[in-house]
């Protein structure tokens, strides 16, 4: 039994990784982002590495003013079409445990993953709306400790 024990725990851990990050991984987010901008994943692709050089440059300036990260022009147009969203959890309620945000009904805020380049999960970044359609725009990029108030670029 003690030869199986470093076995069983290896298998377990595989499995519960296999099942954190979902049987098809980060093609699901891929999947879900060309959904939403009606591109095919290589024109995704392509867009994401042409990205930096194709933005005008007021755009540019217009989020780096907003201090929100490329990734997040992606999850507003997933927000905007009201999804395919890459994760079951985007969408669902934040309940504003911490008190950070204004104190408003529960069910008024939604939260939405800010997708981070090199991670295999949902990483730190996330918008949190207000309302319904929204009406109020957070973004954190520390998972939830501070939050800063934004208005989308049309």
């Amino acid at each position: 039994m003690r030869k199986l024990r470093p076995l069983l725990t290896l298998a377990v851990i595989a499995t519960l990784l296999w099942f954190w990050q979902g049987p098809a991984g980060p093609s699901r987010i891929d999947a879900a982002l060309a959904d939403a901008t009606g591109e095919t994943s290589e024109a995704t692709d392509a867009t994401a590495a042409a990205r930096p050089t194709a933005a005008a440059p007021a755009a540019v300036d217009a989020f780096e003013r907003l201090g929100l990260p490329p990734e997040a022009r992606d999850t507003l147009a997933l927000i905007a079409r009201d999804g395919p969203y890459p994760h079951r959890q985007d969408g669902g309620v934040f309940s504003n445990f911490e008190g950070r945000l204004p104190s408003r009904p529960r069910g008024y805020y939604r939260e939405f993953t800010v997708r981070t380049p090199g991670l295999s999960h949902r990483g730190p970044r996330r918008i949190v709306t207000g309302g319904r359609p929204p009406v109020e725009y957070w973004y954190t990029d520390d998972h939830y400790e501070s939050f800063r108030r934004f208005e989308p670029q049309p």
